[in-house]
């Protein structure tokens, strides 16, 4: 007897994955054939637990950069999991036929399901880290890249008619340019009596040189007057494309020191994803740690459902089935004796209305 005693005797240890397991402590003591199956549900649920603390943990680091609410969230993630773990856990009934137990657990695989790829997610991160930081220098530049077409496009679009306008200017300048050095042309031609058909051909300073003299002096005038005219327009100009370069610079600068920032984790994920597709290797292994959680999750429901009645399970029955019928013992009392009172109170209602009656005929 006392080597059974000391056999059935619930450490510590058994004690605290029982609990996790979300069973009745006190119904389990009663059934230790129970013991390892509801110790295993609750390693399951506390290790699935520590995962979605480390899992909400790594991704709160990537999106507040401090470890300290890291942490908090981490924790307090876990300790959600856990809870709604042991909830799922606990809420199924061996009780019933077996398509019953399956249409009450599906609601619950399915939620099993959405937490183990929630909690898988941010894990896949961490596990693929140095690939998903090289991915996501590489959108980095590509975004760059785009940022620098869009910039270039817009300073056209906004330089454009400063642009078309100076070089109108220029292209004038330049014809008064041409029309001043074929005057200087001429001229020295005239002078040195180079015979052409704008030229005398007589050597010297004479009639004709004098006159592409004065031609040569109207087209420098000219040439000089426009150019004055210009001057401040073309200035004004200058300032004007100058400053559209640097506002766009400074937005270039500003827009790149956020893209150098691209690192959190809606990145993360995108950097994951376009792993994903450009790499078989890569996608078929974030499917099978995806797989991994997801059968951890629902593993707990699983083997409640697939595990046969046990004497935890008809306790748990006979407990739930004799507060039943003592709820409803309470109850049928209680209507009972309220009925009771209602009768009692009627009839000595009556029996005074009489009285009152026998008096005032008397």
């Amino acid at each position: 007897m006392k080597n059974t005693a000391n056999t059935n005797k619930m450490n510590w240890f058994q004690h605290f994955l029982m609990l996790c397991s979300g069973a009745n402590i006190h119904l389990l003591k009663k059934s230790p054939s129970e013991w390892n199956k509801f110790a295993g549900i609750g390693g399951i649920v506390l290790f699935t637990a520590i995962f979605a603390t480390l899992s909400a943990g790594y991704a709160m680091f990537t999106v507040f950069d401090n470890v300290w609410t890291a942490v908090g969230f981490g924790l307090l993630w876990g300790l959600m999991i856990f809870n709604l773990d042991r909830y799922i856990v606990s809420s199924i009934k061996k009780t019933g036929t077996w398509w019953n137990q399956v249409l009450m657990t599906i609601p619950r695989l399915i939620l099993a399901t959405f937490l183990g790829i929630i909690i898988s997610k941010p894990l896949e991160l961490k596990i693929f880290e140095k690939e998903v930081n090289k991915q996501l220098n590489t959108i980095i530049q590509r975004n760059k890249k785009q940022l620098q077409a869009e910039m270039t496009g817009r300073i056209l679009q906004q330089s454009g008619p400063f642009d078309t306008e100076k070089k109108q200017i220029q292209t004038q300048i330049k014809n008064y340019q041409m029309a001043y050095d074929s005057a200087s042309v001429e001229l020295e031609k005239e002078i040195l009596g180079k015979e052409s058909g704008l030229t005398s051909g007589k050597v010297g300073y004479g009639t004709n040189a004098k006159r592409k003299a004065e031609l040569k002096e109207r087209k420098r005038l000219d040439l000089e007057n426009y150019q004055k005219q210009q001057q401040s327009r073309l200035e004004y100009l200058d300032k004007e494309v100058s400053k559209v370069y640097t506002n766009l610079e400074t937005e270039r600068k500003s827009t790149e020191t956020v893209e150098d920032k691209f690192n959190g984790f809606a990145a993360r994920l995108q950097a994951l994803d376009e792993l994903g597709k450009n790499s078989a290797i890569i996608a078929l292994a974030a499917s099978f740690i995806m797989g991994l959680f997801i059968c951890l999750e629902i593993s707990p429901v699983l083997i409640k459902l697939i595990s046969h009645v046990g004497p935890y399970d008809y306790l748990l029955e006979k407990t739930e089935n004799d507060f039943r019928l003592y709820s409803k013992e309470k109850i049928t009392k209680g209507n009972s004796l309220t009925n009771y009172r209602i009768d009692d109170f009627d009839d000595d209602l009556k029996v005074r209305k009489e009285r009152k009656q026998n008096q005032n005929n008397a």
